[in-house]
């Protein structure tokens, strides 16, 4: 055996088997492809921005806008009457001849501070509104789930895009090199599943790393050997990839691969605090609607979003997506009724969140987005007498608060009964330019150059709503 290949086995076996000790310890916590060197690192925005931080507020499923922030009259009025020739469009598996209004479950009435009417569903939020820019003028170019997801996140109805989340995280970077920009709460798996917070083509740095409300937010968290071990071992590691990285100065997979360590021994530190509710006084968890031990409820998951833009993550997504398909706010398909279900979970916890930032000085810097994959049709799916509402996404409602973001405010409108947009429309790119606009990136220059061309969230489309903004 020549020399030199001797050597390498016996000097540096021992150093491959500890490294191979500790890429196991940190294997469930690399997200996907390689990390690349500096990707991470915060970076300036194009402008200066009213907001450093977000936080989503996605319900999955298609709440619906005339129950919720739509109030129409009308419809009350005209319960189970026929629509109308003039209001007829169509809707895949329903004859025209059956389509009759449906009034909404519940009465409307208006903030104390602002006038935005909002549904007795959302009691405690309709308090909040006063803070909140509304939106009835969304529409989308999908009526299924999964292609109104996936444009909700990325922009595109078909396609594997990257999401908002890597796209923000591309473009500023996290402000805590130990945790990453880009976080996902979810309890269980949405519509496209993890396809609506990857990186795609960007480099997977930007990659949306999952939370898992409960015991065990983040697997594999625990180191497999005990501490002062793993950090020789650690130490080691680093000392070969060093050695190594001078013999071959080009090698971006080995740059990238210790950038996962530092990135994974960060998590290992930190994220544990991070998560760790019982660092939350009694009160804090009560205005939630939370309670000592409770890791898994809505309420829970917006404390963890709030204590992650604390310690510096830059997007914090949150997926009221409580189960099945049909176990979210898409039962409104049997019975709208349902809908008092999904709302409960969430009401309070999402008022609280604005006052808990706004009592901690970070709303100002922190943007909320609530939204939606599209709305529900005014009319009833079933025919007239039924409860049923089914998809519609050429009208819905969503809102946006905080940095950047005039508040008490309503913009766009509806027809009479909330059939279609009559005034100021807003297409998804548009929301998403205006997201990225209140962040400090201007989304006709946030582009990646892949497979031959400049790709960008809102390909070649998108207005910023200006004014929504302050």
């Amino acid at each position: 055996m020549p020399k030199q290949i001797q050597q390498l086995s016996r000097r540096e076996a021992l150093g491959a088997a500890v490294a191979g000790f500790g890429a196991t310890a940190f294997s469930g916590l690399i997200p996907g492809k390689m990390l690349l060197a500096n990707e991470s690192a915060a970076r300036p925005p194009h402008h200066a921005p009213k907001a450093k931080h977000i936080i989503v507020l996605y319900m999955s499923g298609g709440y619906s806008h005339v129950d919720t922030f739509d109030p129409k009259p009308r419809l009350t009025r005209d319960h189970d009457l026929p629509i109308g020739a003039e209001l007829r469009a169509a809707v895949s598996g329903q004859p025209k001849a059956d389509r009759f209004l449906k009034a909404p479950l519940w009465k409307f009435r208006p903030n104390r501070h602002c006038g935005t009417e909002v549904s007795d569903l959302f009691p405690h939020i309709r308090e909040v509104m006063h803070e909140v820019a509304l939106i009835r003028s969304m529409h989308a170019d999908h009526r299924d789930h999964g292609e109104a997801t996936l444009q909700l996140h990325t922009g595109s109805t078909g396609a594997a895009m990257p999401s908002l989340g890597a796209w923000l995280s591309y473009g500023l970077g996290t402000f805590n090199k130990n945790l990453p920009a880009h976080v996902v709460i979810s309890e269980h798996r949405p519509y496209n599943g993890p396809q609506i917070w990857d990186a795609n083509f960007l480099p997977s740095v930007h990659n949306g790393v999952r939370i898992h409300p409960g015991d065990e937010p983040l697997p594999n968290l625990k180191p497999a050997t005990p501490l002062p071990l793993q950090e020789l071992e650690l130490s080691l590691l680093s000392t070969l990839n060093q050695q190594h990285q001078k013999r071959h100065s080009r090698d971006s997979q080995l740059t990238g691969r210790t950038n996962s360590f530092r990135m994974a021994k960060g998590l290992q530190d930190l994220a544990p605090q991070v998560l760790d509710l019982s660092r939350e006084s009694k009160s804090t968890l009560a205005m939630y609607g939370s309670e000592p031990g409770d890791r898994t409820s809505y309420a829970a998951q917006c404390i963890m979003a709030r204590r992650l833009i604390e310690n510096g993550v830059r997007f914090v997504e949150i997926i009221d997506a409580v189960g099945a398909c049909a176990d979210n706010w898409d039962a409104a398909h049997r019975d709208i009724g349902t809908h008092e279900k999904y709302a409960k979970r969430v009401d309070q916890p999402i008022a609280a969140l604005i006052n808990d930032l706004k009592q901690r000085g970070l709303f100002d810097e922190t943007l909320l987005v609530f939204c939606t994959e599209f709305g529900r049709s005014p009319w009833a799916q079933d025919g007239k007498g039924t409860k049923s509402r089914t998809h519609h996404p050429s009208a819905f409602s969503c809102w946006l608060a905080g940095g950047g973001i005039h508040p008490g405010i309503v913009y766009g409108r509806t027809d009479d009964i909330g059939n279609h947009v009559e005034e100021n429309a807003v297409h998804i790119h548009d929301f998403h330019a205006t997201i990225l606009h209140a962040m400090g990136l201007n989304h006709e220059r946030l582009t990646f150059r892949h497979a031959g061309r400049d790709f960008r969230l809102t390909d070649v489309h998108g207005h910023v709503v200006e004014d929504i903004l302050a």
